[in-house]
């Protein structure tokens, strides 16, 4: 799952309503309590019996061991004391999810059945998943425009990315270093560093820029594929060289918009804090009973 847990200022996964979630950020994602999880969808005096007996009848059932999809993080206990525990990420929880046989987990099972099915529909249809991608957008509360834009920057950097991959670059690292070039001819800055303004962490960046952020971004980029391709940028020096030029484009272009409107470009506005709230999926709001 590419999205997190929905999740509150607090700590708590507002899907599980008032219970408590705790959760802590490692290796630049969020990983949250079994234990916690367990307790908020079952009934069970004992999250921690439930969640051994649970462990021991899909090995025995399904011959698949739960504890490979956990890893132990420092979490707060109730006496304040910080213990070792099992969390998952965001895609782990839903598969322990998916073990739990409780009616409060059903909702989130046909969720994910749904979910899954879409996908499956995407593959055959792409541009349903760009439909879909709007909508997701507009219930988050963005504004059409910005959605408009938000989803030609998406084509914009696949179209980067695959000239990357044509012209010899494979890895997520060389992936990362480059937009950083391109991000730092552009802003100013790196996407860290950017990120670090906006006062995010693990959210995606270009979902808090503004509308000119946007603009620049895209230009930056197909500035890079227009240059890789012409050139015939081979390897990772050379492509390296090329994201520098690419974002130098937009650089250039940002720095005179800036001295002609007498306002920065870049900016620590972002959608956390000055938008409004993100909207739950109606099924796990309200789900239908069968």
């Amino acid at each position: 799952m590419s999205e997190a847990l929905p999740a509150d200022s607090q700590g708590k996964i507002i899907v599980f309503g008032a219970s408590q979630i705790r959760r802590a950020w490692v290796d630049e994602q969020w990983y949250f309590s079994v234990i916690d999880i367990v307790g908020a969808l079952t009934d069970s005096a004992s999250p921690p019996k439930y969640w051994d007996a649970m462990k021991r009848r899909e090995k025995a059932g399904a011959g698949v061991d739960l504890s490979t999809f956990c890893r132990k993080v420092a979490l707060t206990g109730a006496d304040g004391k910080t213990y070792q525990s099992d969390g998952v990420n965001t895609e782990a929880a839903f598969r322990i999810i998916q073990s739990i046989p409780s009616p409060k987990a059903e909702p989130f099972k046909r969720w994910l059945a749904e979910v899954g099915y879409q996908r499956v529909q995407e593959i055959e249809n792409p541009e349903l998943a760009q439909q879909r991608m709007k909508e997701l957008y507009k219930e988050k509360g963005y504004p059409d425009d910005w959605i408009e834009k938000r989803v030609r920057g998406i084509a914009v950097r696949d179209e980067l990315t695959s000239e990357w991959q044509k012209r010899g670059i494979a890895d997520q690292q060389d992936f990362a270093i480059l937009t950083a070039e391109i991000s730092l001819a552009t802003f100013g800055v790196t996407p860290a560093q950017y990120k670090n303004l906006k006062g995010l962490q693990r959210e995606n960046l270009r979902d808090h820029m503004n509308d000119l952020e946007l603009i620049f971004t895209m230009l930056g980029e197909a500035a890079t594929t227009e240059i890789a391709r012409n050139k015939d940028a081979q390897g990772f020096v050379k492509n390296k060289r090329a994201a520098r030029a690419g974002g130098s484009v937009a650089g250039s272009a940002r720095r005179q918009l800036e001295a002609k409107s007498g306002r920065k470009v870049i900016t620590s506005e972002n959608y956390l804090i000055d938008k409004p709230k993100p909207k739950l999926p109606s099924k796990l709001k309200n789900p239908k009973k069968t």
